[in-house]
């Protein structure tokens, strides 16, 4: 009677070779430091803004709310970013009082289109 070879138990495991990898495509070439010696933009707007940067800011919304917060960002459509963000409900929503304390938010995005013209107010400090 012939004996069958029993099967094995050990599963054979291919390693694959190390193969020499091309780091060329990690090599990181950072623009030209003149771009980063470009004079700031002088116009009105812009210096404006620079002395808005990280004050503290009232932003009153389309729907009553009121976020204060410190202003870090805005773009050409009026979004405006603000850190450390509290939001503040309106004085009543359905003929009930609101509850007086804020809901911190911390960082916020605020589409221009929610926020009330000429409702935007920073302390002159």
């Amino acid at each position: 009677m012939a004996m069958k070879e029993a099967p094995s138990t050990s599963a054979e495991v291919e390693t694959p070779q190390a193969e020499s990898e091309d780091v060329s495509e990690y090599n990181y070439n950072p623009e030209p430091v003149e771009r980063l010696n470009k004079p700031l933009n002088t116009s009105p707007g812009a210096v404006k803004l620079r002395t808005w940067l990280n004050k503290s800011f009232r932003i009153e919304m389309t729907d009553g709310r009121v976020l204060i917060g410190v202003f870090l960002c805005t773009d050409r459509d009026a979004n405006i970013i603000l850190g450390s963000c509290s939001e503040y409900l309106p004085h009543s929503i359905n003929g009930k009082p609101a509850n007086e304390e804020p809901r911190m938010l911390g960082l916020v995005m605020i589409p221009g289109k929610h926020i009330v013209p000429d409702c935007v107010y920073h302390p002159q400090t």
